[in-house]
């Protein structure tokens, strides 16, 4: 076991590491365990569990009834992260769809994860092609048979559960079985199933993060239907999992370091990384190799606030990407009343998913969609609507348990394409509380991402016809999803792309930058897995890289 070495508030390490979530954690902790040393910085703040989950019951119902999901965390003056409650102006958004493009993510020692879904898809091998296949977007640098081992190891370190027939499947495409059987079905998983399935949808289960047997310390999922914002036991994969196995193996992280500054010598080569603490103190981490796995609007943001003398456009950036190509997973939701009861809220958030939209010919047209049966209890969105209509007495409570058990609520997401024109730049008016310039953002998510609402609206209405529906209600702004992808983006050609197919930064050989920052294109699914994916490749390129 190898550690850091510390020296007057400066590090040394084999490999220095920026961001703790699921990417960063996972490399570090691959690397640490081949003994390597290994520094994460995270400008964030550290939290327990129990801490989270008590913040969680303390929290004011309207926060609740809002899915407030970060308000539990509490966030490190010195490094904001974009809040709503109340909304801060850390993120400036503009665009045709700018609204639509508020992300939630934390800065905490674990990352974001703390608070997700588990949804642990895999692209489909078409979606690694999108421009070969539909003409649209781009290719990838790695093929999916490439890619699928890594697919395979980043669901065994995160402790996957899915379905092992391949009939349940998407893609069926696989090497390996997941490392745990699926998530058991809820009633209302099934029964949904039940009625769309024999009508030429396609719902699945959803493969997820989360432990269906005891696994690698944590417990087996007993369904507290609180996923998000917080696992109260663990069994859901968290990245702070992987922080705390790196850190056993000789790991360092330095949560309140906010990094400011990349050291590049004669050749590119970073040389060192310096960060504030929270006193605003400057130290700096010198290495071998240097990693860059915040979030895809945080990573661009620090690679062109970092920009020096031999890169005065920003570190990676000779091709004038960095910050373009911003993507998430637009999304609406769809509400109605079903005819017969489903019962909701049983088990995990999420665990069945419409698949079939999410592949055809039309994608050369328009985007493909995905539909999630939330099954996140309804009884606070049901308890506010009953209150609303005056209800009091034997009547609230009736008309509370019939919302609550009838009402469906899918989660729609949409499959945006990779356009330089969105982008994350510098804003030139608002820095952070260490001077560093803040984001702006601008969105749009264009025609294609447009035409593919409007596919799913016909679509809904045939699955509510299903289900005799009453009250359909289909919400036409489109909400952002958290799955940031691009900033980063991958490709063959070192003029327009920033990343090779291992995260390889094409402009600094000892420079990875993995994650959802490098994606080349969405797919539907969540990104989660793909981007942990991405960072065991990474890892693999490093450690090749050290020995040299």
């Amino acid at each position: 076991m190898k550690s850091p070495v510390f020296e007057n508030g400066d590090v040394t390490a084999d490999v220095v590491i920026v961001g703790s979530g699921v990417v960063g954690a996972l490399i570090a902790d691959q690397l640490a365990g081949e003994g390597r040393s290994v520094l994460m910085l995270d400008a964030g703040l550290r939290i327990e569990r129990a801490q989270a989950v008590e913040n969680w019951r303390n929290m004011p119902f309207k926060n609740r009834a809002g899915s407030d999901f970060q308000g539990l965390y509490p966030q490190s003056k010195m490094a904001p992260a974009p809040l709503y409650w109340p909304e801060n102006n850390f993120v400036e958004l503009s665009g045709p769809d700018g609204k639509g493009f508020k992300q939630g993510y934390l800065k905490t020692v674990g990352g974001t994860t703390w608070h997700w879904a588990a949804s642990s898809w895999r692209h489909l091998p078409v979606d690694l092609e999108m421009h070969s296949a539909y003409g649209v977007g781009r290719d990838w640098a790695i093929s999916y048979d490439e890619f699928e081992p890594y697919y395979c190891r980043a669901e065994e370190a995160m402790g996957v559960a899915g379905p092992n027939d391949p009939a349940l499947q998407s893609p069926a495409e696989r090497s390996k079985p997941y490392p745990m059987d699926m998530v058991p079905w809820s009633y209302g998983d099934k029964r949904f199933a039940e009625i769309v399935n024999p009508h030429g949808f396609r719902s699945v289960p959803i493969p997820q993060g989360r432990s269906t047997r005891p696994w690698n310390g944590r417990p087996t999922c007993c369904g507290n239907n609180n996923c998000q914002p917080i696992c109260p036991i663990g069994a859901m994969y968290n990245g702070i999992h992987s922080v705390i196995s790196a850190e056993q193996k000789g790991a360092v992280v330095l949560a309140e370091s906010v990094v400011y500054r990349i050291d590049t010598d004669e050749n590119n080569r970073v040389t060192a990384i310096h960060w504030y603490d929270s006193e605003h103190n400057s130290h700096k981490a010198t290495g071998a190799a240097f990693v860059i796995a915040c979030n895809s609007l945080e990573s661009p943001r620090l690679l062109l606030a970092a920009a020096n003398e031999r890169n005065p456009a920003g570190i990676a950036n000779s091709s004038d990407q960095v910050g373009r190509n911003m993507m998430d997973h637009s999304g609406f939701h769809a509400f109605f009343q079903a005819d017969e009861p489903l019962w909701t809220g049983r088990g995990p958030a999420q665990s069945s998913c419409i698949v079939g939209p999410r592949d055809g010919a039309f994608r050369s047209q328009y985007s493909a969609n995905k539909m999630i049966l939330n099954n996140i209890t309804q009884v606070t969105s049901a308890t506010t609507t009953a209150l609303k209509k005056g209800l009091v007495g034997a009547e609230l409570d009736a008309e509370i348990r019939k919302l609550a058990t009838h009402g469906v609520d899918l989660s729609i997401s949409l499959e945006p394409l990779p356009d330089p024109n969105n982008r994350v730049t510098l804003s030139k008016t608002r820095v952070d509380p260490h001077g560093i310039p803040c984001p702006d953002v601008y969105y749009d998510v264009g025609d294609y991402v447009r035409k593919g609402y409007d596919a799913a609206v016909v679509q809904i209405n045939q699955i509510a016809a299903l289900f005799n529906a009453a009250d359909l209600r289909i919400t036409t702004s489109l909400n952002a999803n958290n799955h940031i992808m691009g900033g980063c983006i991958m490709g063959n050609d070192a003029k327009d792309s920033v990343v090779d197919g291992d995260c390889r930064a094409h402009d600094h050989s000892n420079l990875w930058i993995p994650g959802g920052a490098a994606m080349p294109s969405a797919s539907v699914v969540n990104s989660t897995l793909s981007m942990a994916a991405l960072g065991i490749k990474a890892a693999d390129s490093i450690s090749k890289s050290l020995r040299g």
